[in-house]
C-alpha cells in the first residue's frame, strides 16, 4: 500500500496527461523492485559472469521479476518488454515498448558501492529504430531517490521539478561517462575520449551506472555525459529524463539519437552549440582545432 500510495502523490503533481496511468505503473514497479535491491545489499552475493567483466547477481533477476510482474499484472500479460536479464522481447518491433534495466550498476552493487538504479521506459518504437520515449523512472533505492519524467510533463526528483545545469563552458563543467565491458580489449577509443574530456572539463567522474549518469544531468548534478557500446535499457528513460529537463541527446557526430544506438552525448541546452565542437572531437579526435573556443 505504501508504494501504491507514494505512486499516486507523484503522479498528483502531473496535469493532464495521456501517460499518466503508464507513469504511475513505472513509478509503481521502481519502487518496489528498489526495495528488494535495498533488503538484498548487505547480503552474499550469488555472482555469475555474462563475459569478462560483465556480471549479474541474484539482485538483478529478483528485481526484474518484480518490475515485471508489476507491468504484466497492470497492462496484461502480452504488452511488450525489452529486459537485461531475461532476454523478452529482444526482437523489438514498431509499436508500444517497456525496456527495463533491473540494476543498472550491478559492480557497484556486488562490490557494496552505493551507486546504481533501475530504469524503466515505456515508449513507442518507430521505423528505423527510432524510439519516442513517454514514460521514464531511474529510482536509486539507497539514497531513495526517485528520478522520473513524462512527455511533456517535465522531469522531476521525488516531488521536486528538476532543470539541467545552466552552466555554457566545458571548462567549467563536472562530466560524467563510463567504459564498455570490452574496454580492456579495445581501450583506445575509450582512452582518446577520455583524454580529450579529461584535459578540457573542470573534472571527469567515472560512477559505473549511465542510467543515474543521465539522471544526474537530469537534476543539474552533472554537466555533461557521454559513453560508447551502450545498450538501450541503458539509456532510454534518461534520455527522457534530460529531454524533459531541458537538455540535448545526440550521438558523437551531433545526429539525432536513439536507445538503439551504441553512443550518446548530452548536454543541458546552454552548452548545446558548443557541444558541436565537443561531438566532432570524440568523433575524430580532433580536440585541439574543435576545443579551442573553451
Amino acid at each position: 500500500m505504501e508504494y501504491h500510495q507514494r505512486s499516486r502523490r507523484l503522479i498528483s503533481f502531473v496535469g493532464p496527461n495521456p501517460h499518466r496511468e503508464i507513469l504511475e505503473y513505472a513509478i509503481l514497479a521502481a519502487l518496489k523492485a528498489g526495495s528488494i535491491l535495498r533488503s538484498l545489499f548487505d547480503k552474499p552475493h550469488k555472482i555469475r559472469y555474462k563475459g569478462d567483466i560483465d556480471l549479474v547477481t541474484e539482485a538483478d533477476v529478483a528485481s526484474e521479476e518484480a518490475i515485471i510482474e508489476v507491468l504484466k499484472d497492470a497492462m496484461g500479460p502480452d504488452i511488450s518488454i525489452l529486459a537485461e536479464e531475461s532476454g523478452q522481447d529482444r526482437d523489438t518491433s514498431v509499436g508500444p515498448q517497456w525496456i527495463v534495466d533491473p540494476l543498472d550498476g550491478t559492480t557497484n552493487f556486488a562490490h557494496g558501492f552505493p551507486f546504481f538504479g533501475i530504469s524503466i521506459c515505456y515508449g513507442t518504437c518507430n521505423e528505423g529504430r527510432s524510439f519516442s520515449p513517454h514514460v521514464g523512472t531511474v529510482y536509486c533505492p539507497m539514497q531513495d531517490e526517485l528520478f522520473w519524467a513524462v512527455e511533456n510533463g517535465g522531469a522531476w526528483l521525488n516531488e521536486h521539478s528538476i532543470s539541467t545545469s545552466p552552466e555554457k563552458r566545458l571548462s567549467r563543467s563536472l562530466v560524467a561517462t563510463g567504459f564498455p565491458y570490452d574496454v580492456q580489449r579495445d581501450p583506445d577509443p575509450v582512452l582518446d575520449a577520455l583524454k580529450t574530456v579529461l584535459t578540457r572539463a573542470q573534472g571527469v567522474r567515472r560512477a559505473g551506472a549511465a542510467a543515474v549518469d543521465l539522471a544526474y544531468l537530469a537534476a543539474g548534478r552533472f554537466d555533461a555525459f557521454w559513453e560508447m557500446k551502450l545498450k538501450p535499457w541503458d539509456t532510454a528513460a534518461g534520455m527522457l529524463l534530460v529531454i524533459e529537463a531541458g537538455g540535448r541527446i545526440t550521438d558523437f557526430a551531433g545526429g539525432s539519437y536513439s536507445p538503439f544506438l551504441p553512443e550518446i552525448l548530452a548536454t543541458p541546452m546552454p552548452l548545446y552549440t558548443n557541444r558541436c565542437a565537443l561531438c566532432l572531437a570524440l568523433l575524430a579526435g580532433l580536440s585541439h582545432e574543435y576545443l579551442s573556443i573553451y
